[in-house]
């Protein structure tokens, strides 16, 4: 399953935004019918994670924290307590609740960029931009190793 692209969008009056279509070919070849959306960890947009890659995560987590540390419950507790599961309707639309549009600084244009696996959601007028600029992205790519 790989989601690729940039692709700009509206939500409407309700938060309701169309999942880009080339986007809901992916799930439906992978089978999927819902996906789970929670705010970044790190930047102020929201990750659309598919039900499958979502429970991986889950496993990550499970196997890499401890249930009897008080700390690593409460880093279990912050990642899956605040997750919303989402169905798209027949039209390929999902409803953005409000709360995750103000945590994302989203009013209503939106940039949904493919992150391989997961989905972000992005305002498109954010001041924190999602993008390197291109002589700072080359030189990660080569720190890398990668000679691109």
């Amino acid at each position: 399953m790989r989601f690729l692209g940039n692709i700009e969008a509206k939500t409407d009056a309700k938060g309701r935004a169309f999942l880009p279509a080339t986007f809901r070919k992916v799930l439906q070849a992978s089978g999927e019918e819902c996906l789970i959306m929670r705010k970044d960890v790190f930047q102020p947009c929201l990750v659309l994670y598919p039900q499958s890659v979502w429970d991986t995560q889950l496993d990550f987590l499970r196997q890499r924290l401890n249930r009897w540390n008080a700390k690593d419950q409460q880093i279990f507790r912050q990642f899956v307590s605040d997750v919303e599961i989402l169905t798209l309707d027949g039209n390929g639309r999902f409803l953005i609740p409000k709360r995750y549009l103000k945590l994302a600084g989203i009013e209503q244009e939106i940039k949904f960029i493919g992150m391989d696996d997961t989905i972000e959601i992005w305002s498109r007028h954010t001041d924190d931009k999602p993008f390197m600029d291109s002589e700072e992205f080359g030189k990660a790519l080569e720190a890398m190793g990668t000679g691109e």
